[in-house]
């Protein structure tokens, strides 16, 4: 516990009576007897962050914490976490522990720090077993420390992205998952805790930093946590004892590593330093600890999976599980956001995103700002181009009658002319490869026209034509040097192109014609 209160019997027989008429004869709650705290008074040192950066080790700079990438690898529900039970020897010692390590993956989407008994909890000052909390949790272990008369939650916490609360700038050890996936370890400033351009999405606070990259921290701790106003001898005595433990950390591949032994404050289990070792031998990098003595408790798959400290009331020949705060819970892959920011569905954890969107929240429009070039902006839909462009990267100009943005109206000019391609003006001078389009177009209209005239001849040719003249035949006179009796006009006349050529061999097939139908009548 973060601040035990002296045990009160009357309290205790009030709480058994209180608990007494509502129970049946196997109602049993915790004493609350194995109380592990290290401070006397309130909770945690008073000194600033500034103290705790400028007492650190000149190697670490600056930096008071230790950020690493977290894993990503695995898909579906087997592959969220791996808990493995242990019974080990303590080594330099005769005792034997027992206990839980979990290693769980992707924890940006599988990992949550939950409030005792759900949201709100840490508001209302209540607590709640592990259990109760853990719901749907595939395991679950407590988390941060509390005030055992009041309830109150302490240090930061921060649920499924929601701040729950805000330490004040208080320098014990935190673990944190910040938005982008980063694990965080150690201490912290108040503006890196409600740093929102990077916001921590879990948090929550310990009591000494037991591993900083690979190396025992447990020493520099002391400096950093101890509180000024009290003895360092309580808060040796929380590191040294042998007691029950709980510890959050990481492993070279970004794997969060949960880790829990049972005990009983001063009989059994281990201390700091061992818990320290014994992580680092899992291969552990960075590591706090968190509320151990009668708070520690594993939970899988709903069930209660340690053995308790704390002797049960009204009956002491058992031994219950307490009512907590905080708990770390390991749950099913998650999309992240939740909603996969309203732009696709989640599936197995991954956000499958709707068509014109991108990204593993789908918080990116499909289209980057440099695919659509200078004449276009990127939207959800693709490039909206500019007036006058079109185009997947709206790298092509309107064609040859339509203007506007993205070539979507079409020009209202006389005879159909084109227009301006960004107006819409009819008084408009085409430039650049328009021009040369409409150029193009124009002798290729021209030359079909030619074709279809000479088609037009051709088949005119090919039919007498009769003209009348007061209601009576008459040859037509022809240009092509015949007069009206079939004979030339002009015998110095003659042909100069193919166009009169062309009229030459009509009028004559007519002049033919009509002679031969002057003939018949």
């Amino acid at each position: 516990m973060a601040a035990a209160a002296p045990t009160q019997p009357l309290v205790w027989l009030l709480l058994w009576l209180c608990v007494r008429p509502f129970g049946t004869s196997n109602t049993r709650v915790s004493l609350g007897d194995d109380v592990l705290s290290p401070y006397a008074g309130g909770h945690g040192p008073a000194h600033s962050h500034r103290h705790v950066r400028d007492c650190q080790p000149a190697v670490h700079g600056n930096v008071t914490h230790e950020t690493r990438p977290a894993s990503t690898s695995g898909g579906g529900a087997a592959s969220v976490a791996e808990s493995t039970v242990f019974v080990s020897d303590v080594p330099g010692s005769s005792r034997r522990v027992y206990g839980h390590v979990t290693v769980v993956r992707d924890p940006l989407r599988t990992l949550s720090v939950l409030e005792p008994g759900g949201p709100g909890g840490c508001r209302g000052n209540r607590s709640s077993t592990v259990e109760e909390t853990a719901g749907r949790c595939l395991y679950a272990q407590n988390a941060g420390f509390f005030l055992p008369d009041t309830h109150e939650c302490l240090g930061n916490v921060v649920s499924d992205g929601r701040p729950v609360r805000d330490s004040g700038g208080v320098q014990n050890a935190q673990f944190g998952i910040r938005r982008d996936g980063s694990l965080v370890f150690g201490y912290l400033s108040q503006d890196e805790v409600l740093d929102r351009s990077n916001p921590f999405v879990q948090l929550v606070s310990g009591v000494v930093w037991l591993l900083r990259s690979g190396e025992v921290y447990i020493n520099q701790s002391l400096q950093a946590e101890c509180d000024k106003t009290q003895k360092t001898g309580r808060f040796r005595t929380f590191v040294d004892v042998v007691s029950a433990r709980t510890a959050v950390g990481h492993d070279g591949e970004g794997n969060v590593v949960l880790f829990h032994i049972d005990g009983q404050t001063g009989v059994r289990g281990m201390n700091l330093w061992e818990v320290a070792e014994s992580l680092k031998s899992y291969g552990v990098i960075n590591a706090i600890n968190l509320d151990g003595g009668g708070s520690s408790t594993y939970v899988a798959n709903g069930s209660l999976a340690s053995y308790p400290s704390d002797l049960c009331i009204p009956d002491g020949r058992w031994r219950c599980a307490r009512a907590v705060s905080t708990v770390l819970c390991v749950h099913p892959r998650r999309c992240e956001p939740a909603d996969c920011g309203g732009h696709g569905d989640c599936a197995d954890g991954r956000c499958r995103c709707r068509r014109g969107w991108r990204g593993a929240g789908c918080d990116s429009p499909d289209c980057r700002p440099e695919a659509c070039g200078p004449h276009g902006v990127c939207t959800a839909d693709g490039c909206d181009c500019d007036a006058g462009w079109r185009g997947k990267n709206c790298s092509q100009v309107c064609p040859l009658g339509f203007f506007g943005a993205s070539c979507s109206e079409e020009c209202l000019c006389d005879d159909q002319c084109p227009c301006d391609p960004q107006t819409g003006s009819c008084n408009a001078t085409l430039r650049g490869e328009a021009n040369y389009t409409l150029h193009g177009a124009g002798r290729c209209l021209a030359k079909q026209m030619f074709t279809l005239w000479r088609r037009d001849e051709e088949a005119r040719r090919e039919q007498p034509r009769l003209t009348e003249n007061q209601d009576r035949p008459a040859l037509v006179q022809s240009r092509t040097g015949l007069n009206f009796d079939g004979w030339p006009l002009n015998p110095k006349q003659t042909v100069t192109d193919d166009k009169e050529k062309h009229h030459f061999l009509r009028d004559a097939t007519n002049i033919c014609s009509l002679s031969r139908f002057r003939t018949a009548r």
